[in-house]
């Protein structure tokens, strides 16, 4: 069996990759490598509403217990409730089991130290290793751990929401995609309380519709119902509630790039971007660093992934990053990136200064950007490394565009795909370098099961 962790914790189809045995195995593993400041150590879990995530669960806190650690059971809540619940009821660590954005046929397991950050590389492999090998120790009879639900998890995340911004949502009406996901059992409740009007969409979840035309990564349903609508604007979460993006009166879409054009600015008038500096990733569109550098505000840029955006953001002392796909960390307030918590910042952000989304945004040009994704397995992804067609191909792209575009080809961390991003003055231009890299690596995968 290869690596289990990716760049967002264990992930894959539920009772394939991801099976009871495989879960239990990894929350023993993590009660026993993590569990180190009390004699008994404590976790948070929590999970998304898609159908096999109480299986999940009770197989995780099955094995937590069994290494001799409590869990404290937080139910449907969204991935960051659980790294903020983490910190205020002082657990050494806690695990959200969801696959995020991915269809309802998958699952995952998120771990998080007793800080409320993902845990580092080094931990995740000594977990690994551990649940790799099967030879973990079992706790005595005595010393078995206990199972405890939280009573007011959901309610006191609310209220952490609420304490982070200063200004109401009086008199504003948002339209709020929820993504039949574990956003459903809080967002609507946050929103009525800071006095906006609220209406609710894909807030229904029946186990099998979590992301299914729906969420951050598809929101034609957004765009529709705020146009139908009398809205001041609308966001759309995932299926764990960590991302956001978001729809301006009109219509507009303002993926996370513009989201973070936004809140930067305004933050550095007020004082509070950090170095003013911003963190994005390889993805961030080319117009995203121009409006920073006309702003006066840097960019820094690391690998895809929410974990390196904040392991920059916590080496350089740096208050806001994010991702295009809506992972936005506002580090004064937050350990991860969380879509209520982005939703919140940037309606209040618009009630404050008395101007609308569509007013706030717009301001970031971006470079026309073209995107495909081929399925590949590990084997396939290890190939596209080492493949020497591969790297020609790239090669004679990046040659075409000289400074005038980049490509990125990279594996997803968190899916079974080779993603493909070109990006350039000429829309047609890179629309056909990203179907001619598309054609190479389907021929290669191609051709290499033909040979088998």
């Amino acid at each position: 069996m290869g690596r289990l962790f990716g760049t967002d914790g264990v992930r894959g189809v539920a009772n394939d990759l991801l099976t009871c045995e495989m879960a239990m195995m990894i929350g023993r593993a993590t009660g026993s490598v993590m569990a180190g400041r009390r004699r008994r150590g404590i976790f948070a879990l929590g999970w998304d509403p898609r159908t096999s995530s109480e299986m999940l669960a009770a197989s995780v806190a099955a094995g937590l217990c069994s290494s001799g650690a409590d869990v404290i059971i937080l139910g449907v809540i969204p991935t960051p409730a659980v790294a903020y619940l983490i910190q205020k009821y002082k657990c050494d660590g806690g695990i959200m089991i969801s696959a995020s954005h991915n269809g309802p046929e998958f699952n995952g397991i998120k771990v998080f130290g007793g800080e409320g950050y993902k845990i580092p590389d080094e931990l995740e492999e000594r977990i690994e290793s551990l649940a790799l090998s099967g030879d973990i120790p079992l706790s005595s009879p005595s010393d078995i751990g206990r199972i405890e639900p939280a009573s007011n998890a959901s309610d006191d995340y609310i209220e952490y929401l609420k304490s982070t911004v200063l200004h109401s949502l009086d008199g504003m009406r948002i339209l709020l995609d929820c993504s039949n996901g574990a956003v459903s059992t809080v967002a609507e409740r946050l929103f009525c309380d800071m006095g906006a009007e609220v209406t609710v969409i894909s807030a229904e979840p029946s186990g099998e519709n979590i992301n299914c035309g729906c969420g951050s990564t598809s929101i034609d349903n957004l765009v529709a119902g705020i146009k139908k609508g009398e809205y001041d604007g609308g966001a759309a979460f995932d299926g764990d509630g960590d991302r956001c993006i978001a729809v301006d009166s009109e219509g507009n879409i303002l993926d996370g790039d513009d989201i973070m054009a936004v809140c930067a600015l305004d933050m550095k008038r007020r004082g509070k971007l950090k170095k003013n500096t911003v963190v994005g990733t390889v993805m961030t569109n080319f117009g995203f660093g121009r409006y920073c550098r006309e702003n006066g505000i840097d960019l820094v840029t690391t690998k895809v992934g929410d974990r390196y955006v904040l392991e920059e953001m916590l080496l350089g002392g740096f208050s806001l990053g994010g991702e295009q796909s809506g992972h936005i960390i506002f580090r004064d307030h937050s350990t991860t990136g969380d879509g209520l918590l982005t939703a919140l910042q940037l309606f209040s952000l618009s009630a404050r200064v008395g101007e609308g989304l569509n007013r706030l945004s717009g301001k970031v040009e971006k470079y026309p950007q073209s995107n495909a994704s081929v399925h590949a397995d590990s084997g396939e992804k290890l190939l596209f490394y080492t493949d020497r067609r591969v790297r020609e191909a790239i090669e004679r792209a990046e040659n075409e565009l000289g400074d005038r575009g980049r490509v990125v080809v990279r594996p997803s961390g968190t899916e079974p795909l080779i993603r493909i991003m070109a990006e350039g003055e000429d829309a047609k231009q890179i629309e056909r370098i990203t179907e001619e890299l598309k054609a190479v690596l389907e021929a290669l995968f191609d051709g290499e099961k033909k040979e088998i």
